[in-house]
């Protein structure tokens, strides 16, 4: 199952008491990465989004975790800092942080909000600044221990997001990454960030349960690299040494119906030889064809998964499958949430002739 940003914390960043019911359903999936979830209070392109800083939210997914685990499901952690992705009203009226500062582009940068009358909008991101080498640091150590509090809740693994431009991904990107310091120009520079956030988190998680997500090609949050097969290229060599759990990497323009499946995968097959997870656009029969022919070992769903929670058994049986209801995918109550409708329940309504 892939990672899915639904929207159902509190105003502290506390997972609500639905998500315990909504994942304990999926638990069926071989493995599920969580939605994102917030390492620090400068993280946060979603309102109500859910975090990992504090001990209340901690305990918030413990209770979620367990749950899990009594389905027999494993759910590992994806660790996330949205960077520049952010406005003032998000993050307690704090300038958003970034690489550079670049603001050229505050219009493609995806932030979402929920207004008091109920509605979950998208809002104008607001320009953000370049980070001090000290707030580096210090997300660095957010990404530690958020990890750390990921071990205390229960999660089998966690996953860096690295990913959809936010902002391992800006710190990737040649257009939004200016920086003339350790962490800026070469490929080497820029990549900094994501070589120190793995060493601090392999201080609390062993290498053997930390993911990566990257997506080397995506327009979403106007990452910009001009030549991802130079940056990847040169990254790909490095995650062979690392001894991650896993690369997952989402090939983010298929939403928009431009996918770079074949040029992601082929800038890491050449180097990279561990386990690979791959995600986006994908249908079950697509997915059988990728893992029996080895270009990965697993493929991760995610609008199936939001609309099916029993996913695993509906591939197995043929369908039908949910469709997503359009209302209740970001925030709001447990509507469009944890109303889909099992195989079991609709054999059961077509027993009783319903």
């Amino acid at each position: 199952m892939a990672p899915m940003t639904r929207s159902r914390a509190d105003e502290h960043g506390v997972i609500n008491g639905s998500a315990g019911e909504y994942y304990a359903a999926r638990a069926g999936a071989g493995l599920i990465v969580s939605e994102g979830i917030n390492v620090g209070p400068m993280s946060n392109a979603f309102d109500r989004t859910p975090g990992l800083w504090t001990d209340a939210q901690t305990e918030g997914w413990k209770a979620v975790v367990e749950r899990i685990h009594k389905q027999g499901g494993r759910i590992i952690a994806q660790l996330w800092h949205a960077g520049r992705a952010s406005a003032r009203g998000l993050l307690s009226n704090r300038q958003p942080l970034s690489p550079s500062g670049v603001n050229d582009d505050l219009d493609r940068l995806q932030v979402w909000a929920l207004l008091a009358n109920g509605a979950y909008v998208r809002v104008a991101a607001t320009s953000s600044r370049a980070m001090t080498t000290a707030e580096i640091e210090a997300v660095v150590g957010e990404f530690r221990r958020a990890a750390a509090n990921a071990v205390r809740a229960g999660f089998d693994g966690v996953e860096i997001h690295g990913a959809n431009g936010y902002l391992v991904h800006q710190f990737l990107s040649p257009t939004i990454n200016l920086r003339t310091d350790d962490y800026g120009g070469s490929i080497e520079a820029r990549s900094r960030l994501l070589v120190e956030i793995v060493a601090a988190i392999s201080d609390v998680v062993p290498r053997s349960r930390i993911g990566l997500r990257l997506s080397p090609f995506a327009d979403y949050n106007s990452t910009r690299d001009p030549k991802p097969e130079d940056t990847y290229g040169r990254l790909a060599p490095w995650l062979q040494t690392a001894g991650l759990a896993c690369l997952h990497l989402a090939d983010t323009n298929a939403w928009t119906g431009a996918p770079n499946y074949e040029r992601m995968l082929a800038i890491f097959r050449e180097h990279y030889r561990g386990p690979l997870i791959v995600n986006a656009g994908i249908t079950p029969e697509r997915a059988a064809d990728i893992v029996n022919s080895g270009e990965a070992d697993a493929v991760a769903f995610g609008r199936l998964f939001l609309a099916n929670p029993d996913l695993p058994a509906r591939i197995r049986a043929g369908g039908p499958d949910n469709s997503p209801q359009p209302i209740g995918i970001y925030g709001g109550s447990d509507k469009g949430y944890l109303d889909y409708p099992s195989l079991a329940s609709i054999d059961e309504e077509i027993a009783r002739g319903e």
